[in-house]
């Protein structure tokens, strides 16, 4: 393994964030301190609790999943797109680096700029909640295997995509919806018996009910689930990028 080449493309790629501070981490920031402002305001005052816990508490875990699906996603597809769009990423391609060790700089520093802005939007939400934590532990892994699996999704969109306009189109038109509708700020339990079934197949549901979990231990699918599932997404994108590395998918060409 080449820690120089891993360390130096992780390096770069979170220099960028420095250079996009209000962007990066001022504009969620804000973004989440309305979501409070106006759904504290306007749902809280009607929705006293969700399932013993405040309506102000119980969207937290939804709203740092909404950050973390869309921020890991855009990270990772606009650092290797970039490259792609000018030209250089046919040194990187050259470089005597093998295939892993790109993923682990571009993935890697993707996934840490959206941890961090977790870490950020879960220190706002404290300004206004009093939050809970049940197992700090559990949250910190599905937080993490989140960040990585969507941040090789994101990795597998900017190899794919050959304009501007395709990278917003999957957290624009799927992942944002999916986020929306898979229990992030209501409990499926309110819904009808047949929508709440039809739910189940969102992917999204079993991550929001999972981080729930280690928060307030209620969730709407089985905790274990919920890990399983996202581990074996996180395996599935990665093989994913090993084979567009390994055949060079629009990377070659």
């Amino acid at each position: 393994m080449n820690y120089y080449a891993v360390l130096a493309i992780y390096k770069f790629e979170m220099a960028r964030t420095k250079r996009t501070l209000v962007q990066s981490i001022v504009a969620p920031v804000i973004t989440t301190s309305l979501y409070f402002i106006v759904f504290g305001a306007a749902i809280g005052s009607r929705i006293a609790e969700v399932e013993g816990v405040s309506y102000g508490a119980f969207i937290v875990p939804g709203l740092i999943m909404l950050n973390l699906l869309t921020h890991s996603i855009s990270n990772a597809s606009f650092g290797i797109y970039f490259p792609k769009f000018v030209g250089t990423v046919y040194e990187m391609l050259s470089a005597p680096v093998s295939t892993i060790e790109v993923v682990l700089g571009y993935v890697g520093a993707a996934a840490t700029k959206s941890i961090m802005l977790g870490i950020i939007i879960l220190i706002t939400a404290s300004f206004f909640i009093e939050l809970r934590i049940a197992h700090p532990l559990i949250m910190m892994l599905f937080v993490l295997l989140t960040a990585g699996s969507f941040s090789l999704l994101g990795f597998i969109l900017g190899i794919w995509a050959d304009n501007f306009e395709k990278l917003s189109v999957v957290p624009m038109l799927l992942i944002t919806p999916l986020v929306f509708l898979g229990g992030s700020f209501y409990s499926t339990d309110m819904l009808p018996p047949l929508w709440q079934s039809i739910s189940l197949f969102n992917p999204v549901l079993y991550l929001v009910s999972g981080l729930r979990w280690s928060f307030y231990e209620i969730a709407e699918v089985n905790v274990l689930v919920s890990l399983f599932g996202v581990l074996a997404f996180m395996l599935s994108c990665l093989g994913v990028v090993l084979y567009m590395f390994h055949t060079g998918y629009k990377l070659r060409s």
